[in-house]
Order: structure tokens, then C-alpha cells, then sequence
């Protein structure tokens, strides 16, 4: 069985060297590849993984032009990795590599994703409070229970991140884009550790790129082949409500001579049911849209500058 693991790299200098010990200490069983991408790093961080493929030929570098973000780098990194089994982790040593052994257990016994759950997590609350809820949100959302959506310890079997493509903030939404595949999805805990050098890249700004990279993956996930099934079900509720209010003002009006020209009503009762017909019409230019295959190829917004042993 061989292993790649993907790591996305932005300004972690002081933490590649003992991230790449570390990995091989815990994989000496297998054939492996280390594949380091230079998301736009702006310290040293490109200097120390040339050293590093200097000493070890399995590591293996992908350096972009300028910083794309998180899901773009895995995205390449999937690209090209020819592992079994392909992990992720962060490059800044709060992933503890001895972990490794627990998630190709996981594998072992059948499962096509094993995720992290950082059941003790070594971050402030500042954090962790948005983590909890986003995560409650998650679960219920995509019906599939998780503790730690954002974990970036992760190892897939190759075929699952073959069908899956990964852009914004996607990369979270990965366990919940393979569960809705059909894949086999696991959680286990892992030992989550402080971070020893430099600082978070995330800020409050990834929260709202989140929610809507959600709505992005429930529409995916739900309803990719049959748009008119969620754009319907808004439009025939804008529709039955204005109709009910277009029915009473009706019988007001036959029924008991009131007059309709100085009544709201009369406009909501329009708005609702134009807007209900609107829903309808977006469903079916999504149904068009979803029968013409359409599909843009995102690597190709990508510039990479170079490649090193690959």
C-alpha cells in the first residue's frame, strides 16, 4: 500500500523539517510520497522544502505563483499523488503524524474516509466556539454526524478523491460531498497539539465564505441532478400563499362588496405568486443547465511555477 500525503504550505518555515521527520518515522512500513504545496509563501518555506527533497527523494514539491488558499493546494496535491491512500494534514505540527497507524486501521476495515475529530483541541475559544457551532450546523445539514468538520487530518482512498473536486472553502465539506456519494465515511480522535511557530492564516472572513460554500454543497448534494425539486418546492410555496390571499380577497369581494383597490393585500397576493413563478422558471434553467453536462475545469485558474521531483 502506498501512501501520499498532500500538504498545503503558506509561511511555515520553522515547521517543515520536523513534519517531514515525523512522517516518515511513523510510515517506515510502506512506500510513501510527501508532496509539500507552496501555496504562495512569502518567508522561507520554498528554501526549506528544497532542502528536504535534497535529503529525501520521496518528497516532492508543487509551488504556486501566488496564494490560491487551502482547497486549491489539496486540489493540485490529489492531482498529483499516486498513493492508495492519501492523507492531508497541516503543515504547522498540530497534526501528530503517530496517528497515522490509527487512520489506515480505519481503512483496513473498510472505510473510504477517515477524518480527525480534535477531541482536545489546543486552540482559544475564539475558535473553538465557532467550530461547535458550525460543526452542529453541518451535521444536521448534510445528515451525517461529525465532531470536527475542519479537521485536516484526513486519509482517503484514492478513488474517493477522484470524484471529488475541492475550490473556495470546500475542503471542509469533503466527508460530507463523499458520504453523499456513497462512500463509507469514519471518525476518530486524534491528538491535536499547539502550535509552535507563526501564527493562524484564518480569520473571522473564513466564517462567511464558509456558510456560503454550505449552501453551495446542500444544493450539490441534494438537489445537483434535479434543481427544479428545491427551486419548485420555494416557488409552489410563494404560489399557494399568494393564491390563498388572491382566494379571500376574492370572496371579500363577492361575497361581501368590499372594495380591493386600497388593500395590500391585493399587491402581496401578486408579488407572491410573480415571484413563486420565478422560482419555478430558475428550476428549469437549472434543469437545462444540469442536462447540457456543463462542467468547468478549476485547475485551470490555478498558475503553478514550477514542480520539484514530480
Amino acid at each position: 500500500m502506498k501512501l501520499s500525503f498532500v500538504i498545503p504550505v503558506y509561511n511555515e518555515e520553522q515547521s517543515l523539517k520536523q513534519l517531514n521527520s515525523e512522517i516518515t518515522e511513523n510510515v517506515k512500513d510502506h512506500e510513501y510520497e510527501i508532496i509539500f504545496v507552496d501555496d504562495g509563501s512569502t518567508d522561507r518555506s520554498f528554501a526549506e522544502m528544497q532542502k528536504l527533497t535534497e535529503q529525501d527523494k520521496n518528497v516532492k514539491i508543487i509551488r504556486f505563483r501566488r496564494n490560491f488558499g487551502k482547497a486549491a493546494g489539496l486540489q493540485v496535491g490529489f492531482d498529483h499523488s499516486d498513493g492508495d491512500v492519501i492523507f492531508t494534514m497541516d503543515a504547522d505540527l498540530q497534526d501528530d503524524p503517530k496517528e497515522i497507524p490509527a487512520f489506515l486501521q480505519k481503512i483496513e476495515e473498510g472505510y473510504d474516509l477517515v477524518t480527525g475529530w480534535k477531541k482536545k483541541r489546543r486552540d482559544p475559544i475564539s475558535k473553538t466556539g465557532p467550530s461547535w457551532l458550525a460543526n452542529s450546523v453541518m451535521s444536521r445539514a448534510f445528515k451525517l454526524k461529525l465532531h470536527d468538520y475542519n479537521c485536516g487530518f484526513k486519509a482517503y482512498r484514492k478513488e474517493v478523491i477522484e470524484e471529488i473536486d475541492v475550490y473556495g472553502e470546500m475542503h471542509r465539506y469533503i466527508p460530507a460531498l463523499a458520504h453523499a456519494k456513497g462512500f463509507k465515511v469514519a471518525e476518530i480522535p486524534v491528538h491535536h497539539r499547539k502550535r509552535k511557530h507563526g501564527v493562524s492564516k484564518y480569520g473571522v472572513e473564513r466564517f462567511f465564505r464558509s456558510f456560503l460554500d454550505l449552501l453551495t454543497v446542500r444544493l450539490v448534494t441534494g438537489y445537483l441532478h434535479s434543481p427544479l425539486y428545491l427551486f419548485g418546492r420555494i416557488g409552489a410555496g410563494f404560489t399557494f400563499l399568494g393564491f390563498l390571499i388572491a382566494l379571500y380577497l376574492t370572496i371579500m369581494k363577492l361575497g361581501f362588496g368590499q372594495p380591493l383597490y386600497n388593500r395590500p393585500l391585493l399587491y402581496l397576493a401578486t408579488l407572491l405568486i410573480i415571484i413563486g413563478l420565478q422560482f419555478f422558471s430558475i428550476g428549469l434553467l437549472g434543469e437545462l443547465i444540469v442536462n447540457q453536462g456543463r462542467k468547468i475545469n478549476k485547475e485551470n485558474q490555478i498558475s503553478i511555477k514550477e514542480k520539484i521531483n514530480l
